[in-house]
């Protein structure tokens, strides 16, 4: 294992870190390769990681990873409180209900979180985040108090990571990124503001799917080609961790280049014919359209995602199609820097979802219509 600066913390990390949604009680049909793990069976697989030289562990509050947090602080005891790094989080916004969560986090853990994200910034909660008073107000006040070491901040948002990392309250950033959606790393490498920020990277097997299509050191690989801190896996099995963590990657960054997207483009094309977006989130669409996720869920619903895929184009794709049809201007177009057709993009989408409702019946459940009901 290799271990990089996270930013300006002092900490140096793990390249491969340890993501523990897999780890929670539960039944989350999204998920991949889900393993239901006892909090024994939890702490084992962390342990194995650790003794791969895996120190840093992410987590979230109760319940939104379920009991995970709480099996972290299990391990968290075991292995020495000293000797890991506790990446926490919670979705709040507002300053007072952010610091309340702090406080649960650090009663589930029986510790400290070292680390303490905003978790899942978007721009409908951006000021409210921003402002005085608000959720990164309150992490720098309980890092005056030591409650948490330092703060994060979480995004899929590019924007919204670029204006963490030009704020000084912001300690270390979270962002996505895989071999596919690599446009944010792209952007953030030519970004000089992010080199102060420590920087994890999350979906790099994008939520499972691309080990189908690349062999998981690939895929670690393209990621860590990028200026970035650590690479966070999600990790249920000692097979797991081994496959991510039990091989040598190789010095890579600043010194070999992310597999070539045409490249990435032509081995997803022997399955399916792949919209070319690589979520660089330059587009601009002008009745607010995020034309970036329409594609990505379009992409993934033939990567193996067609269930969560699917229920999330469906929120909306007709009118979203049907507004890029009488659009006019399409400043999108001349934004992308890869010239994707974008209402063509759009109508396949669309068409997609109309022929999944043409063989099911409408009124059935999308549990039912997918197979996952009893």
């Amino acid at each position: 294992m290799r271990y990089r600066k996270l930013g300006s913390t002092g900490l140096m990390v793990s390249e491969v870190s340890f993501g523990t949604i897999p780890v929670l009680q539960g039944s989350v049909p999204v998920l991949p390769d889900y393993y239901n793990l006892s909090e024994e069976q939890a702490v084992s697989v962390m342990r194995h990681a650790f003794e791969l030289g895996c120190n840093l562990y992410d987590t979230a509050i109760v319940p939104e990873y379920g009991d995970a947090e709480i099996k972290l602080g299990k391990f968290a005891a075991f292995a020495g409180r000293e000797n890991i790094i506790i990446s926490d989080k919670a979705r709040f916004f507002d300053g007072n209900e952010m610091y309340m969560a702090v406080l649960a986090s650090c009663e589930n853990l029986a510790a400290w979180p070292d680390i303490y994200f905003v978790h899942q910034a978007d721009p409908d909660h951006e000021e409210e985040i921003f402002q005085k008073g608000g959720a990164l107000d309150a992490l720098c006040e309980l890092k005056g108090e030591g409650k948490i070491r330092f703060t994060g901040l979480a995004s899929h948002y590019y924007d919204i990571l670029l204006r963490g990392a030009a704020d000084p309250r912001v300690d270390v950033l979270q962002g996505s990124g895989n071999i596919l959606e690599r446009g944010m790393l792209e952007r953030i490498s030519g970004e000089p503001v992010f080199q102060r920020k420590g920087i994890l990277v999350n979906k790099v097997y994008a939520a499972g799917i691309l080990p189908g299509f690349f062999p998981v050191k690939t895929l670690i690989k393209s990621v860590l080609s990028y200026p970035v801190s650590s690479a966070l896996i999600g990790i249920g099995s000692a097979e797991q961790a081994e496959a991510a963590m039990g091989q040598d990657t190789g010095d890579v960054q600043g010194k070999e280049a992310a597999a070539d997207f045409e490249q990435v483009l032509s081995v997803l094309e022997k399955a399916f014919k792949p919209i070319p977006c690589d979520r660089c989130q330059k587009c601009y669409c002008p009745y607010g359209t995020e034309i970036h996720t329409i594609f990505r869920q379009y992409n993934y619903y033939f990567m193996g995602k067609d269930y969560w895929a699917l229920r999330k184009l469906d929120l909306g794709i007709e009118k979203s199609a049907a507004l890029c049809r009488e659009c006019t201007d399409m400043p999108c177009i001349s934004m992308c820097p890869r010239r994707i057709r974008i209402p063509d993009g759009m109508e396949k989408a669309a068409e997609l979802v109309r022929t999944f409702y043409h063989v099911y019946q409408p009124g059935q459940q999308w549990e039912q219509r997918c197979g996952k009901s009893d």
